[in-house]
């Protein structure tokens, strides 16, 4: 796994070449502004609810109160950072469904892109189709809600986790190589689909290859690190490296 995880890190570097040299900029700048403004609005309604939740939820159970009562500065301490990490993992939790409900609205760009890269590494066209584009618009959302709903379930349990003083402030960790994982599977899968591979073939081979997808899904995260630039960059980066990232991999028969 670690192997395949520095490939999918190595792949967004390739990429970077790899757009540049085919100038793909077109499409990788119009959806990623859009990605962004929405990405911008989205942060601040979410950031805004997360606190009114917590602080509803604490108000509540009367922690809050029973903290104050307790005049101890490490037990403070304690619910204080608890309280950080419940709105972390909140944040993520939003950023997921935020993330899934852009991947639905951008799959026929993000197909596209990923068929378009394909292409020219093989140096052959793939037979352009409306059917077939909106055969893979209806299998990209099923599997979009398919992951919304296991990655919901994950994230749950472990906001639950995360109200437990200490042991809760690994829970945004986990939470977030869970959500790398879902994330790069939805950039592999467009190649899966374009190799033909029914949505359960798909689940099984990355699977069989969860390196690839939580390596592609952690560069992604991290290029929200940079402001703007990152912003829009990473949707469609993100594609062109897992479409790379499959082609340079060892083992070729699993999408033959």
């Amino acid at each position: 796994m670690l192997k395949e995880i520095v490939t999918a890190i190595q792949s967004y570097a390739r990429a970077h070449r790899f757009i540049r040299e085919h100038k793909l900029w077109k499409w990788i700048i119009v959806p990623g502004i859009f990605y962004t403004l929405l990405f911008i609005a989205g942060f601040i309604f979410f950031w805004a609810s997360s606190s009114q939740v917590v602080s509803a939820f604490n108000h509540w159970l009367g922690i809050d109160r029973w903290v104050h009562s307790q005049r101890s500065q490490i037990l403070s301490f304690i619910f204080l950072m608890g309280e950080i990490m419940v709105r972390l993992i909140m944040m993520l939790f939003y950023f997921s469904l935020f993330k899934y409900l852009f991947l639905i609205i951008g799959s026929p760009i993000f197909a596209y892109l990923s068929e378009k890269t394909e292409s020219i590494m093989e140096g052959k066209d793939f037979p352009f189709s409306f059917k077939q584009l909106f055969a893979d618009i209806v299998r990209g959302i099923k599997l979009a809600l398919r992951n919304t709903l296991w990655q919901s379930v994950y994230t749950v349990s472990l906001l639950i986790l995360s109200f437990i003083p200490v042991v809760g402030w690994v829970v945004p960790v986990t939470t977030v190589l869970v959500e790398c994982y879902y994330y790069g599977f939805s950039m592999l899968d467009y190649s899966c689909e374009r190799h033909r591979l029914s949505p359960s073939e798909s689940i099984a081979f990355i699977g069989k290859h969860k390196g690839l997808a939580i390596g592609n899904g952690m560069v992604f995260y991290l290029m929200h690190l940079l402001p703007f630039i990152g912003w829009v960059l990473a949707p469609a980066y993100a594609v062109v490296a897992a479409t790379i990232s499959l082609y340079h991999r060892d083992d070729k028969i699993g999408m033959e």
